[in-house]
Order: C-alpha cells, then sequence, then structure tokens
C-alpha cells in the first residue's frame, strides 16, 4: 500500500496535481460536471506536458550520445532519474517516509506562516527525499531521526524556494497566483538578480526585430526547430555517419536523422507549451478551494516549464547560454581538481530555459543570456562538488542536476560534518 501511494500516487505529477485540482473543486463545492472536467483537464494536462517533455528527452539523449562520441568526452552526467533510481535500492524506504512528511510539514508551513506555497512538482519533491536520505546515511544518521530531519528540511524548502523566486516570478506572469515549485531555484534567483543589476527589462527577447525576409523566424516553434538543426548537424558532421547510422538511426542517413531529431525536439517543446497553457487554465481556479478553507491565500507552485509559454524567445537564448557555459566548464573543472561533468542536454534544456525566461523578465536580452551562462555554470560546478558529498552513490556515474540539490547537499553534508 505504501508502496501504491508513494510510487503510483504522489511520485506521479499528473495524479498529485488532479488530486489537488479534485479537492479545490469539491471545497468550493462546483457541479459535478465542473468537478469531473476541471480534475481530467489538470490530469490531462499534466499528462500532455509530460508527453512532451519525453519527446524533448528522447531527442536531447541522442543529442547527447552524438556529442559524446563526437568529441571522446568521459565524466560523470547529471541526471536525476539515473541517480534516483540507483539510491532506491539503498533508501527507497527512507526517500518514501521523507517525501509523506516532507508534503504533511509544506502544507503546516504554508497553513501557519507567511509562506503561502503548496508544492506540487511531485518527481522534484521525491528526488530532494531521496538527496536527503542519501546525504543523511552518508553522515550516518540513522532510523527515525533520519526521516524526521530530512522530513523538516524538505518541507521547509518546499515553501521557501518558491518563495525565493516569487518576486521575479510575478514580473513574468504579471501576475500573483501561481508559484514556480522547482529544485533549480538557485540558478533561476542568480539569473533574476544578474538581469536586474547588468541588464535592460525595456530590451526583451520577445522584440528582438527580424528582417521581414525572416519572418518565419517570428514563430518561435520554426526558430527552434532551426537553431537545433544547426547544432545537430554541426555535432552529426564530427561524429560520423558511421556511428549515427549502425547504433543510433537504424540505417537512416545520419543528416536525415539530425534534421528529424531537430523538428522532434521542437515538436516536444509545442506540446510541453500547450500542456501547460491547459494546467495554468485548470489549476488556478480549482486551487480557490483550498486557498479558501484548507490554506488561505494559498499559491500552487508549479514546475519550471510553467513560464516557457511567457517568453518563448527566452527559452531557446537560455537553454543555448546554459549550454555552452556547460561545455566551457568541461575545460573548466579538471583546473580545479575536479571531476568533469558533462552537459547534461536535459537539465540545461529546462533550467537553462526557465534560467532565460527569468533572466529576461528581470534584464531582457543581456539579462537572458547573462543570467542563463551563470546558471549553466552553477549546474555544473555544484554536481561536481556534490559528489564527495554523497557517499557511495557519488561514484556511479551519475549525480543530480539541478541548482538546489548542490546547494542543499553540499550544505548539509559539510554542516553534518563539523556534528
Amino acid at each position: 500500500m505504501l508502496r501504491l501511494i508513494m510510487n503510483d500516487i504522489l511520485g506521479t505529477p499528473a495524479i498529485l496535481v488532479g488530486l489537488f485540482a479534485l479537492i479545490g473543486l469539491l471545497l468550493q463545492k462546483k457541479a459535478i460536471a465542473e468537478v469531473v472536467s476541471g480534475t481530467l483537464k489538470t490530469i490531462m494536462g499534466f499528462i500532455i506536458l509530460g508527453a512532451g517533455a519525453t519527446v524533448l528527452v528522447g531527442a536531447l539523449n541522442l543529442f547527447g550520445q552524438m556529442f559524446e562520441e563526437a568529441f571522446h568526452i568521459k565524466g560523470i552526467i547529471p541526471n536525476n532519474e539515473a541517480i534516483v533510481a540507483l539510491a532506491q535500492e539503498t533508501f527507497g524506504t527512507e526517500t518514501a517516509m521523507i517525501m509523506v512528511f516532507g508534503m504533511i510539514v509544506n502544507i503546516l508551513l504554508a497553513r501557519y506562516t507567511k509562506f503561502k506555497y503548496i508544492f506540487l512538482t511531485g518527481h522534484h519533491t521525491m528526488f530532494m527525499a531521496c538527496m536527503l536520505a542519501a546525504v543523511l546515511a552518508a553522515s550516518g544518521i540513522k532510523g527515525p531521526l533520519l526521516v524526521a530531519i530530512g522530513s523538516v528540511i524538505l518541507g521547509a524548502l518546499m515553501v521557501l524556494m518558491p518563495a525565493l523566486l516569487q518576486p521575479y516570478t510575478r514580473q513574468i506572469t504579471g501576475s500573483d497566483d501561481m508559484a514556480v515549485g522547482h529544485f533549480g531555484s538557485i540558478g533561476y534567483f542568480v539569473s533574476g538578480t544578474i538581469g536586474k543589476y547588468f541588464g535592460d527589462k525595456e530590451k526583451t527577447t520577445e522584440e528582438i526585430k527580424v528582417p521581414k525576409s525572416l519572418g518565419f523566424l517570428r514563430d518561435s516553434s520554426v526558430a527552434l526547430a532551426l537553431t537545433m538543426a544547426l547544432m545537430f548537424i554541426i555535432v552529426a558532421a564530427f561524429t560520423g555517419p558511421t556511428f549515427i547510422e549502425k547504433e543510433l538511426s537504424g540505417g537512416t542517413n545520419f543528416i536525415v536523422f539530425s534534421l528529424t531529431q531537430a523538428i522532434t525536439f521542437a515538436g516536444g517543446v509545442y506540446i510541453v507549451l500547450a500542456g501547460v497553457r491547459m494546467v495554468i487554465a485548470e489549476i488556478v481556479p480549482a486551487f480557490k478551494g483550498i486557498a479558501d478553507k484548507v490554506v488561505p491565500n494559498a499559491k500552487p507552485a508549479l514546475d519550471c516549464p510553467v513560464v516557457f509559454p511567457f517568453a518563448p524567445n527566452a527559452v531557446i537564448i537560455g537553454f543555448l547560454s546554459s549550454f555552452v557555459a556547460g561545455v566551457v566548464s568541461m575545460f573548466i573543472l579538471p583546473i580545479f581538481g575536479l571531476a568533469i561533468i558533462v552537459p547534461g542536454l536535459v537539465p540545461h534544456f529546462f533550467t537553462g530555459a526557465a534560467a532565460g525566461v527569468f533572466g529576461n523578465a528581470t534584464g531582457g536580452r543581456r539579462g537572458a543570456i547573462l543570467g542563463s551562462l551563470a546558471n549553466g555554470l552553477i549546474i555544473s560546478f555544484l554536481p561536481a562538488l556534490l559528489l564527495p558529498v554523497l557517499g557511495s552513490l557519488g561514484f556511479n556515474g551519475t549525480t543530480f542536476g539541478d541548482a538546489d540539490f548542490g546547494i542543499v547537499g553540499i550544505l548539509l553534508g559539510n554542516l553534518l560534518k563539523l556534528f
């Protein structure tokens, strides 16, 4: 039963958010038709978002294999899903307990403090619970004490991180109805702050002037497809047809395969944006019931793609800038005696894109570029510094990818060493 609740209900973002929508609509005493429609549309929006993310990740993973083969780079590849899968074998029960009690702490803090955020990104809740279990166990803490400490830290992070971002999130969305609940928050905050002090918000990425002959580039989907096509073809040229056609494409010509994957990637982004729009349209009104009855003035804290529709050009710029910083970091990390972190396309896309949107909101084009470059450096150096703190988990060829995991893990691990 515990496994059913943890893995299949609380660990499935669509079901978790759908449950909150259902509770919110029931608390508002909506008609049964509205309850069913609102709940199903919320779940459907998240499933559409997840389907788009699956398409994206598939194309990015192929690009990553081509990149490694082309430049013969070996190192640690940050991947939250991979390291959590490894950790679950050892810390499965602890992760589950920290996640459940952490969500309860989140609701209590939202109810009784000024931080009125309900963190609804279920998979990130599980990832953070898993990392906390690993770091605490590596420091020698066990049993109920491990669960208690982990739950309090997790619950606090679930309200503090959205609160940290909310002044910038408000600038992006133009309202205070929702928040960003994603453990890449430090990277987004740094990006927004850099944009604020070094950018010019009047020169937004969304008003980039395009000549009439290139008017098709005003469509962000077309611009993204062409950008990714250029990246795929350049890397394919270095990789060579033999590896791609034998190992990846099933015999399809390597250039045709690269173009197809680039357009597939752009299609994935389009699907993600469609899912996000549906979720926003349903979850914000449904959440009013919870805000009124259980946690007054509560705001739903949603996954980072929730900001993508507000600045599609910044999404492209942010991803590319973050990835460039990740590539540069590969050559800098060994100078400091740190492990080489191969830029994972998945974290660089999702967190880089979000950082671009935050940087653009406060500093326009310059903010989007500089902020995302900073994010790329952060998610390259922090995973390398986190490796020793994870104990035996740090020797499995992967680590946590997003900024908050690095910050929390490093601070907690070193703090526990003092005691």
